[in-house]
């Protein structure tokens, strides 16, 4: 019986092998096979003509090729073909893919040996990416491929498909505008999609019979096959997905994929511990696997195979498929010296690409705070940015808790977790940081650094969240509360971030925790657009807002010192700001923003001048809706913007 404690090993004298060409890789002429197993005593590689069982049609065994590689060469050629390898360290461990393999067969049992060329749609090679200034000019838009279509509300064909992102015109029952579609309505410039790569607990035979957002990695360098027409041709996948990015990309919007490096699904049984047994893994004093990641098990970025691995993997996924940015699920387990590498290798490739991540781990890691990637640690980690849970906190209660409350909700002493958020969580002259529930002090250097968001996949929707904690209020109010939230986050510095549906008020029947619910929880409604059409409008009138006015998106930290300044008497639930617009070079000079969290209206004295109301309530205006002078009143629940005349 194998002993799966691993306290007796010192992994840092394993060799290092520099080469980019591990894995199973197909030419007409040859299909050359290497892997690095630098404990293995023998590694068999088998041919399978069928992804799922039966029995291989050939064996061969693997020459060691140095630096703890092996490797073959099969003459001639073997496209189509489905394969695995067993390593024997001692004892014959469990027939798996390579850790490396980018095609597979349903469910990930066996590899596929296959040309990439072949999966390129047309016109692939002339797919081209937006481009922005700053990182700061983003807007993304967070959102599961089988939730976005799977409704049959949705009026798309494909649903939970990729493809479901490729159909054009889409709508609902009432007429307006799904899919891709209303993304393009809403004008949002990046997708955020849940895990794509190929995950475990979906059983890809029978697609709609189990659903998880997809935390659960099986293979780092394939696809989820769940997602395609077919699963079982492992090529259909990977041109599915290239149709998405190309559709997406030809609307103008970038793609971000959520990556889950930290942990995998399983762990004795993982194609890692089945080719390099306990190299891949953090382990405790003891010996047993430590569990920062909460989920059994956490990957040692710190090890030089295993940063390899994951900037190889992410290089692939730049390169092949055109991606456009990265979010890093418990990025607080990764070291800070892996996640600069990552920054540096894949701006070499495509300068401009979105890296950014949750600051933070689910539980102990062994790795030393100070070489963890968490928020704190946030200024040794340059144009890399964290989700800022303290404004999300602020705005709508704790995350966790159903019926704690936060500044849209009602609750007082929460300005200056607000005014936090709106300076991008950069070190502000007028910010009293120990009024600040959630972090004392700064934690990003530059606002390119901040995510600002209200409500993700994660937890409560935000609908949810208020309804929870507002029981009593009307749906006038509610819509107000997700306006005023969505105010706060487009028009605050750093990077706003939006959950699908949340520009309607999105529910998820209450549940907190919907990673493993049923489509009937996770699905986006699309009726709800019709019956929440204001705050669609509302929301689309501040995605324009904020493309048009770059006082609201400075991009670095000096500039938001200088520009911005909290310029009004304390009023409690109410907070008031002037931005010199000049400064950023917006056509609005003299800029003024009232967030009344009140539930009633409230008067707010105005600096010397006339001015210009050009937001009021559900109010949006290019050239004003009034001119005002002295004093004025903002009604509860809402946002209000003037400009000085």
């Amino acid at each position: 019986m194998r002993d799966w404690k691993f306290n007796h090993i010192d992994f840092s004298i394993y060799p290092f092998y520099e080469g980019d060409d591990l894995g199973v890789i197909w030419t007409p002429e040859k299909t050359t096979v290497k892997i690095w197993a630098p404990t293995a005593k023998m590694v068999e590689f088998r041919l399978y003509k069928d992804g799922k069982s039966g029995d291989d049609f050939h064996k061969t065994q693997l020459q060691a090729s140095g630096n703890g590689t092996w490797s073959t060469i099969l003459t001639g050629d073997y496209e189509g073909r489905f394969y695995a390898f067993r390593i024997n360290d001692g004892e014959w461990l469990k027939e798996t893919p390579d850790i490396y393999t980018r095609c597979v067969g349903v469910n990930g049992i066996k590899g596929l040996i296959y040309n990439p060329a072949k999966t390129n749609p047309e016109n692939w090679e002339s797919d081209a990416s937006p481009v922005l200034k700053s990182y700061t000019d983003a807007i993304i838009y967070e959102s599961h491929v089988r939730d976005f279509s799977i409704s049959e509300s949705s009026g798309i064909q494909n649903k939970g498909k990729y493809l479901g992102f490729t159909e054009e015109n889409t709508r609902t029952a009432d007429g307006l505008a799904t899919g891709l579609e209303h993304l393009k309505e809403l004008g949002i410039t990046h997708v955020h999609l849940l895990p794509v790569n190929d995950f475990a607990t979906v059983d890809e035979e029978k697609p709609l019979e189990k659903y998880n957002w997809g935390y659960d990695p099986q293979h780092y360098n394939a696809l989820e096959g769940s997602y395609a027409t077919d699963p079982y041709d492992g090529t259909v996948r990977i041109r599915e997905f290239k149709k998405m990015v190309q559709s997406i990309h030809a609307a103008g919007i970038g793609v971000v994929l959520d990556v889950v490096y930290n942990h995998t699904f399983y762990a004795k049984e993982s194609v890692f511990n089945q080719t390099v047994p306990g190299y891949f893994y953090r382990q405790k004093p003891d010996g047993t696997f430590s569990n920062a990641s909460g989920c059994g098990n956490e990957l040692a970025t710190e090890r030089h195979m295993v940063r390899k691995y994951i900037i190889d993997s992410l290089k692939y996924w730049v390169q092949e498929y055109h991606v456009d940015g990265f979010r890093f699920d418990l990025m607080g387990i990764y070291d800070i010296k892996t996640m600069n590498l990552i920054k540096s290798e894949l701006q070499k490739i495509k300068p401009g690409l979105l890296i950014y991540g949750e600051g933070w781990a689910a539980d102990y890691s062994p790795m030393p705070d100070e070489k963890r990637a968490t928020k704190r640690n946030l200024t040794k980690l340059p144009g890399i940015a964290a989700f800022n849970d303290d404004l999300r906190d602020a705005l709508k209660g704790n995350h966790s808790s159903k019926k704690t409350k936060g500044f849209v909700s009602g609750l007082d002493l929460r300005e200056e977790n607000v005014k936090f958020g709106v300076v991008a969580a950069v070190s502000h002259p007028q910010i009293v940081y120990d009024y600040v529930e959630s972090s004392k002090q700064p934690w990003a250097a530059q606002p390119v650094q901040c995510i600002n968001y209200v409500s993700c996949h994660d937890n409560y929707t935000l609908w949810d969240k208020l309804k929870s904690s507002c029981s009593k209020a009307s749906l006038q109010e509610m819509q107000k509360m997700v306006k005023l939230a969505g105010a706060v986050i487009l028009t605050s510095q750093g990077i706003p971030f939006l959950h699908a549906g949340t520009e309607f008020c999105r529910t998820k029947g209450g549940n907190g925790n919907s990673y493993k619910s049923p489509d009937s929880v996770n699905q986006i409604d699309w009726n709800l657009k019709k019956e929440n059409y204001d705050v669609f409008e509302y929301y689309k009138n501040l995605v324009a807002l904020r493309k048009n006015h770059p006082a609201f998106r400075m991009s670095v930290t000096s500039q938001i010192q200088h520009s911005i300044q909290f310029c009004s008497k304390y009023q409690m639930g109410v907070v008031t700001y002037c931005i010199d617009g000049r400064s950023a070079g917006d056509p609005w000079g003299d800029i003024i923003l009232i967030l009344n969290g009140n539930r009633k209206k409230i008067s707010q004295p105005l600096p010397e001048g006339k001015y210009r109301v050009m937001v009021q309530g559900e109010r949006f205006s290019n050239e004003g809706l009034a001119e005002i002078s002295g004093e004025v009143e903002v009604e509860g629940i809402s946002m209000m913007i003037l400009v000085k005349k």
